[in-house]
């Protein structure tokens, strides 16, 4: 992930994840088995707080933004490429930052105090009340990992870094958190496939030593995804933590990490639980050709993996995982995007895709680029990019309660509309988005994705929003 000047030299594009080679994942082309074309029953959603985020002008000049936000009891944090700021969360009020993310670490004795090396994750630990922050150190051949003392983000961290990848880059690093630990995955170049890694969560929380247990995957076994806990109900007593990566053109592969940190031997990784889905093929063919108006120059849908994050919610009646990824919607010719769900149940069980669908309610709009997640009734928000010849990329939000017909999603809602497109040949767009759930009420979602104010490149703006589902009962 060496850092390319642009033609501007105050402003830097990342280089593009390693994608895997699609030797035996090629698409197909098979119509899409799941495709939603109709809007939808009118949105429950109603809208709360929206606000500006971080910007391109300062946060560094680099692209894309890596665009990663989480709520916690009282603030809202953001993280982009390379710099990180506190929100109040009821006024949307910027209270700390923006601040290079490195600065977390200064005075620490590694390379993690020397600058930034991108991928950027922030999560609030609702157990915990702690805020967990990483990035690819500067060398870009290890990883930082930094929890906060308190349930204050503009406080003192525990800090760490990560030396187990034999000198390689981690690439797409992402992290998660469960009862027994932080679980961590990344795609390590050299054989481009997935590592999975737990770290010691209950030491890590008083300060003491970051334990590691890796296991490194063989091809095809790329773009892990941890599961991560929502809600206040943990999983069982014991229950591996859940990761999921998926092959074109029918399959989901999940597989479960269960870690001792005591008994390190004791520790597995065991699957993968092939999960058929309805048929897909990768959006763009897992590359670029997002357009948008006003320009000829496409963006890039990073349709070959799975989007952050796989989120986790215990109703107690059934245990449930929600995950996106972006999809061909068009038919024949047509490169169209939508938005490809799934709700999975019984993870550590008889697991079973119980609901299904890509949303793409007309013939004209590319959705990519989305994040889920479910509340504590079961309702599921998501929201996502939209952008075709005819509209500049914007922001859009859809969900479903439980009541509404099955595999659908409600019609969509606008967050903010884009009034420029992206140019000047940049391409990279993302690389995620991120939504949560407010901890205060477990029915609140917080969304926070990258559009432009006015055309150009190295000029886009962030924009979180809260929306809350209106269910009887909640």
């Amino acid at each position: 992930m060496d850092l390319q000047v642009s033609t501007s030299l105050a402003n830097h594009e990342m280089d593009a994840p390693r994608r895997l080679d699609l030797g035996g994942r090629e698409p197909i082309g098979l119509p899409d088995g799941a495709l939603q074309r109709n809007p939808g029953p009118p949105i429950h959603g109603t809208k709360g707080l929206s606000f500006e985020g971080l910007t391109a002008a300062n946060s560094g000049g680099y692209a894309p933004p890596d665009t990663n936000g989480s709520v916690g009891d009282t603030q809202y944090v953001e993280i982009v490429n390379v710099d990180y700021a506190v929100f109040d969360k009821t006024t949307g009020s910027m209270t700390f930052g923006p601040f290079a993310i490195h600065t977390i670490w200064t005075g620490f004795s590694g390379d993690c105090a020397s600058g930034d090396g991108g991928d950027p994750v922030v999560l609030y630990d609702k157990a915990a009340a702690r805020w967990v922050l990483g990035q690819l150190n500067v060398n870009y051949n290890a990883y930082c990992l930094a929890i906060s003392t308190s349930s204050d983000a503009t406080g003192s961290w525990a800090r760490y870094e990560f030396q187990m990848f034999s000198g390689q880059l981690p690439d797409y690093p992402k992290v998660s958190v469960w009862p027994d630990a932080y679980y961590f995955t990344a795609n390590i170049f050299g054989n481009g496939a997935a590592e999975a890694c737990a770290f010691d969560r209950a030491n890590m929380l008083s300060g003491g030593a970051a334990n590691a247990i890796c296991f490194p995957q063989k091809l095809p076994v790329f773009s892990l995804l941890p599961s991560d806990l929502d809600g206040s109900t943990p999983p069982p007593t014991g229950e591996p933590n859940f990761m999921i990566y998926f092959a074109a053109p029918s399959t989901l592969n999940l597989y479960k990490f269960h870690v001792d940190f005591v008994n390190t031997n004791n520790s597995t990784f065991t699957g993968s639980t092939k999960l058929t889905v309805a048929n897909f093929t990768e959006g763009c063919q897992g590359g670029t050709c997002i357009p948008q108006k006003g320009t000829t120059n496409t963006l890039d849908s990073l349709g070959d993996r799975l989007m952050f994050r796989l989120a986790y919610r215990n109703l107690g009646t059934s245990e449930n995982l929600v995950v996106t990824h972006t999809v061909k919607a068009g038919t024949g010719s047509s490169q169209q995007t939508g938005s490809r769900w799934y709700l999975i149940q019984d993870p550590n069980g008889t697991a079973t895709v119980a609901q299904q669908g890509t949303y793409s309610p007309d013939t004209t709009h590319y959705r990519w680029m989305s994040s889920a997640a479910m509340d504590k009734t079961g309702d599921i928000g998501m929201g996502y990019s939209v952008s075709s010849s005819t509209i500049f990329p914007s922001i859009r939000f859809t969900g479903r309660q439980p009541s509404d017909p099955l595999n659908t999603m409600e019609a969509e809602a606008t967050v903010v509309n884009g009034t420029g497109d992206q140019n000047g040949g940049l391409n990279r767009w993302g690389d995620y988005s991120s939504m949560s759930i407010d901890p205060s009420d477990d029915c609140t979602f917080w969304y926070t994705q990258e559009y432009l104010k006015t055309t150009g490149s190295f000029n886009w703006n962030l924009r979180p929003c809260d929306r809350r589902w209106r269910h009887s009962g909640g």
